[in-house]
């Protein structure tokens, strides 16, 4: 087999230590390992190893976020190799350390390994931010929920009735409720806007029995919301400076059906501003995990259920496909209908999801706004094939039709 990299090395990333493999065909000695620290000292020595034997190209496997620091440090002088676990797994019952940083090497040597795609730093960035203000929206919504459990130990009912119970009616009255307010009408007083409407529902729902140690949870819970709210805040300044630079792609995205503002960040924080690190749309797609996998043996196909991972990318692209199915004259909604009668509202609703993002892949890579196929699409698609089935369907129902060309 040809070898691609002369000198390279194989790395196997832990939490404290990494195992480091260097092949060098010219060698007398194949094959060196070393054994080196995680530390920043550490990776120091490393980068001054691998050049002293004029190594190239390294390449390690994606272990959780112990393989970042390795990578920003030796970013630069070398040429670097994400693998995947899955994708270099070696013979199980011979599984060491060195083992795994050697057959990670004799891979790299002979162009074995698939790179992974690694953003670059702002992209990192982007993404770090979108993911944690994701993850502060959900604890908000967890704290909201323990609220509410709150409220219902006391039999206060209010959450069956204010459509939000963090709105500015629910707060009102919450405050009110911690500061020892009992009377079910001057709780519904504080109502605002189109909840005074309910002001009978609210004097009933209001209408329980708060113990002082309600009381204390509810002020808990809201302290901890208004500091979630405030580190949120944060998280939206920063997102707003980190997306400057490519405003005119997000814009560009926005034009799709279904692609908010948080929608259009999170794309481009997933799979960035540069299309060119994917040759096709097919490969973005099957990227995230929107594509049917390919298990065939035999000439028999045994799955192809959607491989897991992509989660922050896949949830977002199905939550904005289902949105994007609502806009009724629109391609999305025809395609969503036309797969739903067939193969069911899930698998419908991911393919609307890929569709989404191989359009994301094009207007990304070539400057544009989205440019709907419009309602009719299929049926301009192929006519004649609409007309046989609706023929066929119409001579099942008992009738007989003629054809007549329409001038």
């Amino acid at each position: 087999m040809e070898v691609l990299h002369p000198r390279c090395a194989g790395l196997d990333v832990h939490k404290d230590t990494l195992v480091a493999c260097v092949r060098c065909v010219s060698a007398p000695e194949a094959h060196q390992v070393r054994s080196f620290a995680t530390t920043t000292t550490g990776l120091l020595a490393l980068a001054d190893w691998l050049e002293t034997h004029g190594c190239t190209t390294v390449a390690m496997e994606a272990t959780g976020v112990y393989w970042k620091p390795v990578w920003h440090l030796l970013e630069g002088p070398f040429t670097l190799v994400l693998a995947n676990a899955q994708h270099i797994r070696n013979v199980p019952g011979r599984k060491t350390d060195v083992n795994d940083a050697t057959w990670i090497a004799e891979l790299l040597a002979h162009g074995l390994i698939r790179s992974s795609f690694v953003p670059p730093a702002p992209i990192q960035e982007l993404r770090d931010l979108t993911r944690t203000r994701k993850q502060l929206v959900r604890e908000i919504s967890q704290h909201s929920l323990r609220l509410q459990k709150v409220l219902e130990d006391a039999n206060i009912k209010v959450a069956s009735v204010l459509s939000n119970l963090l709105g500015h009616s629910g707060r009102a009255m919450l405050a009110a409720l911690i500061a020892g307010e009992q009377d079910p009408e001057r709780l519904a007083d504080l109502a605002r806007g189109t909840a005074r409407q309910k002001r009978p529902q609210l004097i009933e729902a209001l209408r329980g029995r708060v113990t002082p140690h309600h009381r204390a949870l509810l002020q808990l819970h809201l302290d901890l919301i208004a500091a979630l709210e405030a580190a949120l805040a944060q998280v939206d300044t920063a997102l707003g400076k980190a997306l400057a630079p490519i405003s005119q792609a997000a814009s560009l995205l926005k034009t799709m059906p279904g692609v908010s503002d948080v929608v259009a960040q999170v794309l481009l924080a997933e799979i960035g501003a540069d299309m060119s690190r994917f040759p096709t749309a097919g490969h973005l797609v099957s990227w995230a995990g929107l594509c049917p996998r390919n298990d065939e043996s035999a000439g028999k196909r045994r799955s192809t259920r959607l491989r897991k991972g992509g989660t922050w990318l896949k949830t977002t692209l199905v939550t904005a496909a289902w949105a994007a199915v609502r806009h009724k004259e629109c391609y999305l909604h025809t395609q969503f209908l036309r797969l739903k009668a067939r193969r069911g509202a899930k698998k419908a609703i991911i393919a609307v999801a890929a569709s989404m993002l191989t359009a994301a892949y094009h207007m990304l890579r070539d400057g544009v706004e989205y440019h709907d196929l419009g309602p009719h699409h299929f049926d301009r698609r192929d006519k004649h094939k609409v007309i046989a089935r609706l023929m066929r369907r119409l001579t099942d129902l008992g009738c007989e039709v003629e054809l007549k060309q329409v001038a």
